[in-house]
Parts: C-alpha cells; sequence; structure tokens
C-alpha cells in the first residue's frame, strides 16, 4: 500500500472523484501545507494558517499506478487558476500535490511537463508541487461527504 496526496478545490468532490478509481483502498480528507498544528475546518477557512484541504489516497500499486492517480487529479480541476476551483476561492482550495517519495516527485514533475506541452491549456498550470507534510484529519462529517448525502458519482472539473 502507498499513499497520494492532492489538492484540487474542495475535498468533497476530490474524495469522490478518487474512491471510484480501483485500486484505491482508502481515502481521507484533512489538510496539508500549512503552520498551525491540529487545525479544524474553520481555522482553515479563515485563511490564516496556510493548509490546503486535501485527499489522502491509498492504494494499491499493483491495482493502480501513481501515474493513472496524478492522470485522474489533472482531469477533476482546473490546474490554472491560483488559489480556487469554480465558486471555491482561497488559499485553502489551491492545486497541490504533496509528493511522497522522490519517485513520486519525479513522475508529478514529469506528467505537468507533459500536461504543459500537449497544448491543453492556455495559462500556466499554477500547481503546487512540495512534499508530503504533516497532514490533519478533517472533521468526521467532512469524510465521504457526498457519499453520505447520495451524490457519490459527481464529479467537480
Amino acid at each position: 500500500m502507498e499513499k497520494a496526496t492532492f489538492g484540487a478545490g474542495c475535498f468533497w468532490g476530490v474524495e469522490a472523484a478518487f474512491r471510484e478509481l480501483k485500486g484505491v483502498l482508502s481515502t481521507s480528507v484533512g489538510f496539508m501545507g500549512g503552520t498551525l498544528k491540529n487545525p479544524t475546518y474553520k481555522d482553515v477557512c479563515s485563511h490564516t494558517t496556510g493548509h490546503a484541504e486535501v485527499v489522502q489516497v491509498e492504494y494499491d500499486p499493483s491495482q493502480v499506478t501513481y501515474e493513472e492517480l496524478l492522470n485522474t487529479f489533472w482531469e477533476i480541476h482546473d490546474p490554472t487558476t491560483l488559489n480556487r476551483q469554480g465558486p471555491d476561492v482561497g488559499s485553502q482550495y489551491r492545486s497541490a500535490i504533496f509528493y511522497h517519495t522522490p519517485e513520486q516527485q519525479a513522475a508529478v514533475i514529469a506528467s505537468k511537463e507533459k500536461l504543459e506541452a500537449s497544448g491543453k491549456y492556455k495559462r500556466p498550470i499554477v500547481t503546487e508541487i512540495t512534499p508530503a507534510s504533516e497532514y490533519y484529519l478533517a472533521e468526521d462529517y467532512h469524510q465521504q461527504y457526498l457519499e453520505k448525502r447520495g451524490l457519490a458519482s459527481c464529479h467537480i472539473a
């Protein structure tokens, strides 16, 4: 089992998209990339902690590759908008990949370069690529939020 951590806007829809992939064993939503220890959702929404809303994915690399996870990440959001996805605005909604290993870092850079070279976007990709830091689990009511409401197959993008 391996871990991958992605920020692509509001974590509810991002989590639902990753949960649909074969080989994804579990997901959770939380916060990464900030300065406050043990932030709450309210803390993160105050725009003072520096955290991003993220989904942490645990996956079986024999069933789904990290590159496939990256493809899903790029497909489910707009990586050219800084600190915003759709109607959600703020640094907590930034496009971000938090890599856990040097191999993930290399894969992220290669994937981003390939996407940039494809010409799919007219604007530059602003996705933050940084080492994974302390992960803080969001409150329970955020976990599998869309599934709990019968909306699990909704995609963002």
